[in-house]
């Protein structure tokens, strides 16, 4: 098999190098052109575009007025290219952009004209809220080493909401990666301004004083759902085309700083109260003072060292809940900042990321919520390092951190360690190696071990190739310590398909690593026609889309299969209406609960059963958005009908409430049950930098009612004051609520940069 998907590999290889020789050559993308004088930007019969940045003298107030000189002396960019609804035509709207620098900041501002001001859509003032993406907004990406691989993503919307991320590989972002930068939006006769200032600290790049990087520019129109960039982006892409650095523009005379110390330290001092009635034994209104330290120090311009001691979480809002009907275990996001910058590096194999089918079965070898969490409860971290960045074209990635015993989770003292090291090669494709390690195991008193080597192979625009083979040791696990993953897709607007095998041997045990199902093969195909009518008024896109997912042991029983079939329908507002049919079947060798508090268990057998379900998505320009889904058929040898919202209600600017609705009727030969999640989270935003968010949920299957109350203030640009409330009810038997636990937390820290 794997022997197989080398040749293949090559194959392709060679083929593609026939045919295509300059698509993946990132030097013939990368020849500059040359602006003429005093032009800013320059374009040539192949879409490719050059920037030319401008050192200022004079100050620039970001207050997002554009009333300084240097806007009426300086050029701007413009000729915004359509991404959606018409691919490869002229924007709508006009667009004029600034890029300007001085010894301590890049400079990113744009005017953007609108005519229609009173359909401007943008609700959201908070920081890192996916639903800004769906509002107006200008989107900046910089790909600093000017690999065409990777860059830093800048957002903000027309009421100043902001967002920023870390873009991976033109497939991984992290969201929860937050750069110190400032921002400001304004309104002129004509439409609405964007400034932003980016210290030249809070980004890496290579050596040198003169710098050439990537950059690229987007502008979402929402009362047209037209996406615009500055340079052509297939439709095919979606929003994920901003992350499509081999498709930047060129950004030249730009220089930067010497290279300072690049130290940043951030104190913090927590203070707390809380009570414990489930751990053993009972907190009951325990105080406590504690205090912890981060260290950020830029080695070289490319890798970055980071530091913590007495790491502490406090502020980190909980976990979505989330009702399991299967058999396997539950993802949950990494949430905790120290371990979010830099995870692009450590994506392994496919898993994650853009690209490919979400079936959510390839194994990752590094999940950092192994590390301080354990059976629910927080596990001390006494400290740790991480070193991260590139140097050349290797991407680098170090993970060593240290936890204490603590008995009321089992957890015994323990070392993680995880290495990654990946190599740029060809145009946009690279191979790599991961290593895990964990000194006390899970499932032996001794170490565990993972070792791992990865490729991904991109080829024109749409097609990847992704592959991987690994292996575990843990002492006293023999055989079947080996898993291999082999995916092929091709991600065309009008035509798409998948294939995929992936294998996790029955000893398969990545124990600083996260699989939802052990010991099993796995055999995926996946075809997508994806029609766009000509000049539809109503009808942007239909989607056709069938798949076959099959599922053996490592002994060839067949244990799941899975047939489906979907019809959408992409409507010029941004709505999107959807039907499916799923046809199952299902080994069940072991009980399973689908609900602890009714204790309702799927007994032993084989099963076939149906699904069909029913979908509408209200787009992102409406006051009330979100996903309103109707299921019925066949469960496990009973019925289920299930009926779910998923949704935001803009009440006003500053407010705004995120409801969760999931009721499952489930009817089986033994037993009935219905499951419920109710969920909403309500947040009064005062300015983009100081906001009160309360999360309330309740779920049936575990009788558990909880709230989260988080204040955050960013009083300083990269410090912060939080103030964080939770508490946590038992709702069994029905008409009760006594208390799990609570708690009341105050944490403040400081950044200080040199």
């Amino acid at each position: 098999m794997a022997a197989a998907g080398v040749l293949a590999t090559a194959w392709v290889v060679q083929v593609h190098a026939q045919i295509a020789p300059e698509a993946d050559d990132p030097v013939a993308r990368a020849t500059p052109l040359t602006p003429v004088s005093p032009a800013v930007a320059a374009r040539d019969e192949k879409g490719r575009v050059t920037v030319r940045a401008t050192r200022i003298t004079e100050v620039i107030s970001i207050d997002g007025r554009l009333d300084e000189p240097a806007y009426d002396r300086v050029g701007a960019v413009g000729d915004f290219i359509q991404q959606e609804p018409r691919e490869g035509e002229p924007t709508t709207e006009k667009s004029e952009v600034w890029v300007l620098f001085d010894d301590e900041n890049l400079y990113l501002s744009c005017r953007c004209w609108e005519a229609h001001m009173d359909e401007l859509v943008a609700n959201e003032m908070r920081r890192d809220v996916v639903i800004t993406g769906q509002h107006d907004h200008f989107a900046v990406a910089l790909d600093t080493f000017h690999d065409r691989r990777n860059s830093y993503f800048l957002l903000v919307t027309a009421v100043g909401g902001t967002f920023d991320a870390l873009m991976t590989d033109e497939r991984t972002i992290n969201k929860d990666w937050n750069a110190v930068w400032s921002q400001q939006v304004g309104r002129f006769d004509g439409g609405w301004t964007v400034e932003m200032a980016v210290p030249f600290k809070s980004l890496r790049y290579r050596p040198g004083r003169d710098q050439t990087w990537g950059i690229q520019v987007r502008r979402i129109i929402r009362h047209n759902n037209e996406m615009a960039y500055l340079t052509p982006m297939p439709a095919a892409w979606g929003m994920s085309g901003l992350m499509r650095a081999s498709q930047s523009a060129t950004l030249t005379d730009l220089q930067v700083p010497p290279p300072g110390r690049n130290l940043e330290i951030k104190p913090f001092a927590i203070t707390d109260l809380r009570t414990d009635r489930l751990s053993s034994p009972p907190v009951l209104r325990e105080a406590g003072l504690d205090a912890g330290l981060d260290v950020k120090y830029g080695i070289t311009k490319g890798l970055t060292l980071d530091l913590t001691y007495n790491t502490d979480f406090a502020q980190v809002e909980a976990d979505e809940a989330q009702i399991n009907l299967t058999r396997f275990s539950l993802f949950f996001p990494e949430k905790r900042e120290f371990f979010l910058e830099g995870q692009g590096i450590f994506a392994f194999g496919g898993a994650g990321g853009f690209g490919g089918r979400a079936t959510g079965l390839t194994p990752t070898l590094f999940y950092s919520r192994r590390i301080g969490l354990s059976e629910g409860r927080e596990v001390p971290i006494i400290g740790g390092a991480r070193l991260t960045g590139k140097a050349g074209p290797y991407s680098l990635g170090l993970v060593n951190i240290h936890t204490d015993d603590e008995p009321t989770a089992s957890a015994q003292a323990t070392g993680f360690t995880a290495l990654r090291l990946r190599r740029d090669v060809l145009g946009r494709s690279n191979i790599g190696v991961i290593a895990t390690h964990r000194s006390n195991a899970l499932a032996a008193e001794e170490a565990n071990t993972v070792v791992g080597a990865d490729a991904l192979f991109t080829f024109h625009q749409f097609l990847n190739i992704s592959t991987y083979v690994a292996k575990s040791q843990t002492p006293g696990l023999r055989g079947g310590d080996v898993s291999y993953r082999a995916q092929t897709e091709y991600t065309g607007d009008r035509y798409g398909f998948e294939v995929e095998r992936l294998v996790v041997g029955d000893h398969f045990n990545p124990e600083i690593g996260f699989m939802r199902r052990e010991d099993f093969r796995q055999s995926f195909a996946l075809a997508r026609f994806s029609p766009r009518p000509r000049r539809a008024n109503l009808i942007r896109k239909y989607t056709y889309e069938a798949s076959l997912n099959y599922i053996t042991d490592n002994q060839n029983t067949l244990e799941s299969r899975e047939l489906k079939g979907v019809f959408q329908v992409d409507l010029q507002s941004g709505d999107v209406v959807a039907a499916e049919y799923t046809r199952n079947f299902e080994l069940v060798e072991r009980r399973f609960t689908i609900s602890e508090t009714d204790g309702v268990r799927i007994p032993l057998g084989t099963y076939d059963f149906y699904n069909v379900k029913g979908s509408y998505q209200l787009g992102g320009q409406h006051r009330l958005s979100g996903t309103t889904a109707l299921e019925v058929g066949t469960f496990y040898g009973g019925d289920k009908k299930t009926v779910s919202f998923t949704g935001r209600a803009d009440v006003t600017i500053p407010l705004t409430i995120e409801p969760t609705i999931s009721l499952n009727w489930i009817d089986l030969p033994a037993d009935s049950v219905l499951t419920t999640l109710i969920s909403a989270r309500t947040t009064y935003t005062m300015t983009p930098r100081m906001f009160v968010s309360a999360l309330v949920q309740y779920t049936s299957t575990q009788s558990v009612l909880s709230v989260n109350v988080r204040f955050r203030w960013e009083y300083l640009p990269g410090s912060e004051l939080f103030l964080v409330y939770t508490e946590g009810r038992d709702t069994f038997p029905v008409g009760r609520l006594d208390l799990q636990d609570r708690g009341v937390v105050v944490k403040i820290n400081r950044l200080l940069r040199f």
